[in-house]
């Protein structure tokens, strides 16, 4: 799966790349604003993306999250503070909050690979926080 990375604390966004890859998956890109999100979401077209909330020019994820929901890409939020996420989720598949555990995002990626290989939809892990959970 081709994924994107918009985070912009570069330990979080390299682990991040590391647990995707170890995965399975490929990284087509890291973003730590909106204009490198939006200019890689053109460029790359990812399959899929994990996107912070609070990025170094504010609270732009959210609006990286329209994007990609209105050119079909899934996503999942990944945030500190969930309580950031508007109620009707933007269109994300889920949240994951900050701190997570290699274990917990493994188990979300494997919900999303299963998404998007048109498998019946799973249960949600426990890891990723799901609009109809909240």
């Amino acid at each position: 799966m081709r994924t994107l990375i918009v985070e912009d604390e570069m330990l979080l966004a390299l682990e991040l790349e590391h647990e995707v890859e170890a995965g399975g998956h490929r990284v087509i890109g890291l973003a730590s604003d909106l204009s490198e999100a939006m200019a890689l979401i053109e460029q790359e077209q990812p399959e899929f993306a994990f996107v912070d909330i609070h990025l170094r020019d504010g609270p732009t994820g959210i609006a990286i999250g329209r994007h990609l929901a209105s050119k079909g890409i899934p996503f999942v939020f990944v945030s500190g503070n969930v309580k950031r996420i508007p109620a009707d989720f933007e269109g994300a598949l889920g949240a994951i909050e900050k701190p997570y555990s290699s274990n917990g995002l493994q188990n979300a990626l494997s919900y999303v690979q299963a998404i998007l290989s048109g498998e019946a939809l799973p249960t949600p892990p426990p890891s990723l926080i799901t609009f109809e959970a909240r």
